[in-house]
């Protein structure tokens, strides 16, 4: 250990605060890494209480860039189709623990401006995905798209109430976490 008396440059005090951030760096999960820049337009953003971004205080994401995160899927009943359907996308669980994300709610914001919100406790509680395809093929705009909050409500009999289907987002373009 380094000799610390009243005479050397750095106090005991400042000598912890080095050591402590220094541990802290070292337990940092893989997420660490900067967050890519999108290549394509992104289709995406989210603000608020983040602390992983790559565009200012924003976090942009194109296509590739959310399916990086690691997709899942999951097939479900839902009041908006006849038929059970097969939603894949990314975690949205994953999304929050990519960006440092330390808020309560996340609002999400479709291209017409109708949100929503999801309490943080969905996301860490229940099957909630950020769908990027139904049965198999990217979701246009004209169908949901680009992207649309899904929960899987088969597997979740609680989530099959109204207050779980108005968190179910579609064309979703933004987040913001509160």
């Amino acid at each position: 250990m380094l000799p610390l008396n009243r005479h050397s440059r750095m106090t005991r005090k400042v000598f912890l605060r080095v050591v402590g951030a220094l541990l802290i760096g070292l337990a940092a999960p893989a997420w660490a890494d900067p967050l890519p820049t999108p290549v394509e337009k992104p289709i995406l953003t989210v603000s608020g209480h983040i602390s992983v971004t790559n565009r200012g205080a924003l976090a942009a994401f194109d296509r590739a860039s959310l399916e990086a995160l690691g997709t899942v899927s999951f097939t479900t009943t839902t009041p908006w189709y006849k038929e059970p359907v097969t939603f894949e996308g990314a975690p949205l669980a994953r999304l929050m623990e990519r960006l440092g994300a330390r808020g309560e709610t996340i609002v999400a914001t479709a291209l017409n401006d109708y949100s929503g919100e999801i309490p943080m406790e969905d996301v860490r509680n229940r099957q909630v995905i950020l769908a990027l395809k139904r049965d198999g093929r990217y979701m246009p705009v004209s169908d949901k798209g680009p992207l649309c909050i899904v929960y899987d409500f088969d597997h979740d009999p609680e989530a099959k109430k109204r207050k779980y289907y108005s968190r179910s987002v579609w064309q979703v373009v933004r987040l913001a976490i509160q």
